[in-house]
Protein backbone atom coordinates (compact mmCIF):
# COMPACT_ATOMS: atom_id res chain seq x y z
CA UNK A 1 0.00 0.00 0.00
CA UNK A 2 1.08 3.44 -0.80
CA UNK A 3 1.39 5.71 1.97
CA UNK A 4 -1.06 8.92 2.19
CA UNK A 5 1.92 10.61 2.81
CA UNK A 6 3.07 9.51 -0.26
CA UNK A 7 -0.12 10.32 -2.34
CA UNK A 8 -0.03 13.88 -0.94
CA UNK A 9 3.74 14.38 -2.26
CA UNK A 10 2.13 13.07 -5.89
CA UNK A 11 -0.26 15.59 -5.62
CA UNK A 12 1.59 18.47 -4.36
CA UNK A 13 4.08 17.54 -6.90
CA UNK A 14 1.89 17.79 -9.93
CA UNK A 15 0.51 20.70 -8.54
CA UNK A 16 3.42 22.61 -8.55
CA UNK A 17 4.78 20.59 -11.49
CA UNK A 18 8.02 19.32 -9.64
CA UNK A 19 8.53 15.86 -9.49
CA UNK A 20 12.39 15.81 -8.61
CA UNK A 21 11.77 15.17 -4.78
CA UNK A 22 9.88 11.91 -6.41
CA UNK A 23 12.15 10.82 -8.64
CA UNK A 24 14.78 11.40 -5.77
CA UNK A 25 12.93 8.26 -3.95
CA UNK A 26 13.93 6.09 -7.02
CA UNK A 27 17.70 5.08 -7.04
CA UNK A 28 17.51 4.15 -11.04
CA UNK A 29 16.07 7.21 -11.78
CA UNK A 30 18.98 9.04 -10.20
CA UNK A 31 21.31 6.02 -11.57
CA UNK A 32 20.46 6.84 -15.18
CA UNK A 33 19.31 10.33 -14.87
CA UNK A 34 15.74 11.03 -15.54
CA UNK A 35 13.79 14.35 -15.07
CA UNK A 36 10.16 15.06 -15.76
CA UNK A 37 8.38 18.23 -16.42
CA UNK A 38 4.77 18.86 -16.96
CA UNK A 39 3.65 20.42 -20.14
CA UNK A 40 -0.04 21.54 -19.81
CA UNK A 41 -1.97 18.57 -19.14
CA UNK A 42 0.40 16.14 -19.81
CA UNK A 43 4.18 14.58 -18.71
CA UNK A 44 7.33 14.83 -20.82
CA UNK A 45 10.03 12.74 -20.06
CA UNK A 46 13.88 13.40 -20.54
CA UNK A 47 17.03 11.19 -20.51
CA UNK A 48 19.78 13.69 -21.06
CA UNK A 49 22.77 12.88 -22.65
CA UNK A 50 25.48 10.84 -19.95
CA UNK A 51 28.46 9.15 -21.16
CA UNK A 52 27.69 6.58 -18.57
CA UNK A 53 24.58 5.27 -20.03
CA UNK A 54 26.33 4.53 -23.50
CA UNK A 55 26.62 1.13 -24.95
CA UNK A 56 27.96 1.40 -27.98
CA UNK A 57 30.98 3.91 -28.14
CA UNK A 58 31.86 3.56 -31.48
CA UNK A 59 28.43 5.58 -32.71
CA UNK A 60 28.23 6.45 -29.76
CA UNK A 61 24.66 5.24 -29.05
CA UNK A 62 22.61 4.66 -25.92
CA UNK A 63 22.36 1.46 -24.45
CA UNK A 64 19.38 -0.34 -25.80
CA UNK A 65 18.41 -1.59 -21.62
CA UNK A 66 18.80 2.05 -20.51
CA UNK A 67 16.43 3.22 -23.45
CA UNK A 68 13.96 0.63 -22.51
CA UNK A 69 14.63 1.08 -18.22
CA UNK A 70 13.99 4.76 -19.16
CA UNK A 71 10.50 3.97 -21.04
CA UNK A 72 9.35 1.75 -18.02
CA UNK A 73 10.30 3.71 -15.56
CA UNK A 74 8.34 6.38 -17.22
CA UNK A 75 5.20 5.01 -17.50
CA UNK A 76 5.37 3.52 -14.13
CA UNK A 77 5.99 7.29 -13.16
CA UNK A 78 3.12 8.36 -15.35
CA UNK A 79 0.44 6.24 -13.79
CA UNK A 80 1.55 6.73 -10.38
CA UNK A 81 1.04 10.54 -11.32
CA UNK A 82 -2.64 10.24 -13.26
CA UNK A 83 -3.98 7.45 -11.12
CA UNK A 84 -5.23 6.94 -8.01
CA UNK A 85 -3.64 3.58 -7.16
CA UNK A 86 -3.92 2.03 -3.36
CA UNK A 87 -0.14 0.16 -4.77
CA UNK A 88 3.37 1.07 -6.64
CA UNK A 89 2.19 -0.20 -10.03
CA UNK A 90 3.61 -3.37 -11.03
CA UNK A 91 4.62 -4.35 -14.19
CA UNK A 92 3.29 -7.28 -16.07
CA UNK A 93 4.93 -7.27 -19.18
CA UNK A 94 7.04 -4.98 -21.50
CA UNK A 95 7.22 -5.34 -25.15
CA UNK A 96 9.96 -2.51 -27.11
CA UNK A 97 10.42 -1.91 -30.41
CA UNK A 98 13.78 -0.18 -31.58
CA UNK A 99 13.36 1.14 -34.35
CA UNK A 100 16.49 3.88 -34.58
CA UNK A 101 20.13 4.09 -32.84
CA UNK A 102 19.48 6.12 -29.71
CA UNK A 103 22.52 8.72 -30.47
CA UNK A 104 24.61 10.29 -27.80
CA UNK A 105 22.51 13.60 -27.10
CA UNK A 106 19.18 14.09 -24.93
CA UNK A 107 16.20 11.61 -25.24
CA UNK A 108 12.34 12.37 -24.39
CA UNK A 109 9.80 10.32 -23.99
CA UNK A 110 5.31 10.70 -23.67
CA UNK A 111 3.13 7.96 -21.83
CA UNK A 112 -0.69 7.40 -23.42
CA UNK A 113 -2.88 5.70 -20.58
CA UNK A 114 -4.83 3.54 -23.56
CA UNK A 115 -7.21 1.68 -21.05
CA UNK A 116 -7.06 1.34 -17.21
CA UNK A 117 -9.14 -1.58 -15.51
CA UNK A 118 -9.29 -2.08 -11.83
CA UNK A 119 -6.47 -4.09 -12.07
CA UNK A 120 -4.64 -3.91 -14.77
CA UNK A 121 -3.50 -0.58 -16.56
CA UNK A 122 -2.08 -0.61 -20.44
CA UNK A 123 0.55 2.12 -21.33
CA UNK A 124 1.84 3.40 -24.47
CA UNK A 125 5.31 4.58 -24.89
CA UNK A 126 6.90 6.63 -27.53
CA UNK A 127 10.65 7.90 -27.17
CA UNK A 128 12.56 10.22 -29.71
CA UNK A 129 14.97 12.57 -29.74
CA UNK A 130 15.27 15.65 -31.52
CA UNK A 131 11.84 15.30 -33.64
CA UNK A 132 8.52 13.70 -31.75
CA UNK A 133 7.68 12.10 -35.21
CA UNK A 134 10.87 9.96 -35.78
CA UNK A 135 10.71 7.97 -32.52
CA UNK A 136 13.50 5.60 -31.88
CA UNK A 137 11.65 3.63 -30.10
CA UNK A 138 7.63 2.59 -29.07
CA UNK A 139 6.77 0.34 -26.25
CA UNK A 140 3.57 -1.69 -24.47
CA UNK A 141 3.62 -1.88 -20.80
CA UNK A 142 1.01 -3.88 -18.84
CA UNK A 143 0.95 -2.93 -14.82
CA UNK A 144 -0.59 -4.42 -11.84
CA UNK A 145 -2.56 -1.64 -9.94
CA UNK A 146 -5.37 -1.64 -7.15
CA UNK A 147 -7.61 1.23 -7.15
CA UNK A 148 -7.96 2.93 -3.66
CA UNK A 149 -11.42 1.78 -3.40
CA UNK A 150 -11.37 -1.65 -4.59
CA UNK A 151 -12.17 -4.08 -2.13
CA UNK A 152 -9.02 -5.82 -0.73
CA UNK A 153 -8.42 -9.89 -1.39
Amino acid sequence: MIPPQVHQQLREAHAQGNYQPLLQLIPYAGLIGIQCSRQGDDLLFCLPANKDNIGNPLLPAIHGGVIAGFMELSAALYLLIFTESATIPKIIDFSIDYLRAGHFRDTYARCQLWRQGRRVTNVAITAWQGNQDEPIATARAHFKIEEINAPLK
